[in-house]
């Protein structure tokens, strides 16, 4: 019930909120409303979609970026697209066959079909947790196996060559930064000059898991 109170206070601010004030009214919401005991006589049904958007909403508060955001988005919606059925009617054989028949459709790795199910272990746990559903449909689908391979790396030769076809020294300089640091390309393009200590010759990134490191 308190969910969805808050996903209806959310849909009727968020026209007039940016990205960061949409997120302090939610974390206020669910901070505020944390000791209220919420009754109602009445069931608020929602559809699968504004459950999603509830559930989005969850993960955006645990610090989830955007670009994971809409991973997650385009993910769900398209199974919930494709099963055209009420998320609490959802079975274990539905998302299995999903999954199979999208991966042979497609043919994508065991990889790429192993996060869509940790993505909708994700959503269903928390449907569970948050009494939507009585029982997740995820639980006895297990890990898939996935192959792990040593990524090759580039020579001295081809490390020099991509230098070499650096057309200004502002790309050389990144391409140098990225080999001799090996911090991603995210945080490279995050690092600000103030990040940087050139007298000691080493820079902050913020990166994945929104951790800070050297």
């Amino acid at each position: 019930m308190k969910n969805n109170i808050i996903y209806k206070i959310q849909v009727q601010m968020k026209p007039y909120l940016n990205q960061g004030q949409y997120m302090k009214l939610t974390k206020t919401l669910i901070n505020v409303l944390a000791d209220v005991n919420v009754e109602s006589e009445e069931s608020i049904d929602l559809d699968n979609f504004e459950l999603l958007e509830i559930f989005l909403s969850a993960k955006q508060v645990e610090g989830c970026s955007s670009k994971t955001l809409n991973y997650y988005r385009s993910t769900i919606s398209k199974m919930l697209d494709e099963l055209d059925k009420c998320i609490d009617d959802v079975t274990t054989d539905d998302l299995r066959n999903y999954l199979s028949e999208y991966k042979e459709s497609r043919n994508l790795s065991k990889t790429t079909i192993d996060n869509m199910r940790r993505i909708f272990s994700s959503f269903f746990s928390w449907l569970e947790a948050e009494d939507y559903i009585l029982k997740n449909p995820v639980k006895r689908i297990h890990r898939i196996k996935t192959p792990r391979i040593v990524k090759e790396t580039l020579s001295d030769e081809e490390l020099e060559i991509l230098c070499d076809n650096c057309e200004n020294i502002r790309d050389l300089a990144l391409v140098e930064l990225l080999i001799s640091t090996g911090m991603r390309v995210g945080e490279l393009v995050r690092l600000n000059l103030d990040d940087i200590d050139f007298e000691n010759r080493e820079c902050v990134v913020f990166g994945k898991g929104s951790k800070e490191r050297p």
